[in-house]
């Protein structure tokens, strides 16, 4: 079964400093039917205003993985980890027993566009940490490339969770194909560009900020069509 969840149909969320766009209920948008999927809490498409940031602020037995479109992110928390992330570059941080960190923009003329996803860990209590990687464009192109995983994914940053995320940017016409398994959910989400996925259950087209939700389908076929740019993609496997 693949549904697909439209960019319109995700809640918006306007304030002057960051513009934030919600997959799943989250903040001030409650929607108890749109609460997860599978151990996936959270995904977050956000723009952040220059000199703007998330100040310091507390989180406990969450698996949060961010990933930097494009300008900086700079990351500061209590475990005295501080870092300026560049576009390219994704975070996990393991909340474990308890950290509190603040997110910023040290930029005083471009937004910094990040995406956060929210993970339910395999369990809870676990001590604190954290980890970045920076990952470069041609490391994606045209493949699966694993940038967060609890199954030990070869250059791959930990997370405590049995769940892969990949990050992919298709060249027009080019194709991937990747293996559903019967008992896992996968979640695709476009961050820009156009893909086609292709399976048993029909043909669907993304546009930028469109997601499938699939389970229990056939093997997936993943396709770049657009003329303007690649189709640059968040692939999720997970319980």
């Amino acid at each position: 079964m693949i549904k697909v969840i439209t960019s319109a149909e995700r809640h918006t969320s306007n304030r002057e400093w960051i513009h934030s766009e919600f997959s799943f209920s989250f903040a001030d948008y409650d929607d108890p039917s749109n609460a997860h999927f599978g151990a996936l809490l959270a995904h977050n498409d956000n723009e952040l205003s220059p000199g703007q940031g998330m100040h310091e602020h507390p989180h406990h037995d969450l698996e949060i993985i961010t990933y930097v479109v494009s300008g900086v992110l700079k990351h500061q928390d209590d475990l005295g980890n501080h870092a300026e992330l560049q576009g390219g570059s994704v975070q996990v941080m393991s909340a474990g027993t308890g950290i509190n960190h603040s997110e910023t923009n040290p930029s005083d003329s471009a937004n910094a566009r990040f995406l956060q996803i929210w993970l339910l860990p395999d369990q809870p209590g676990r001590q604190p940490k954290w980890d970045a990687k920076f990952y470069p464009a041609e490391h994606k192109t045209n493949t699966l490339l694993p940038v967060a995983s609890g199954n030990g994914e070869e250059g791959a940053l930990e997370i405590n969770e049995n769940v892969t995320i990949y990050l992919s940017s298709l060249e027009r016409s080019r194709a991937l194909k990747y293996q559903q398994r019967e008992d896992r959910r996968t979640h695709i989400y476009l961050i820009s560009g156009n893909l086609e996925i292709a399976c048993s259950d029909g043909v669907f087209q993304l546009q930028p900020g469109d997601a499938a939700r699939i389970r229990k389908s056939c093997d997936l076929n993943l396709k770049g069509t657009g003329s303007d740019s690649n189709a640059e993609f968040v692939l999720i496997d997970l319980p």
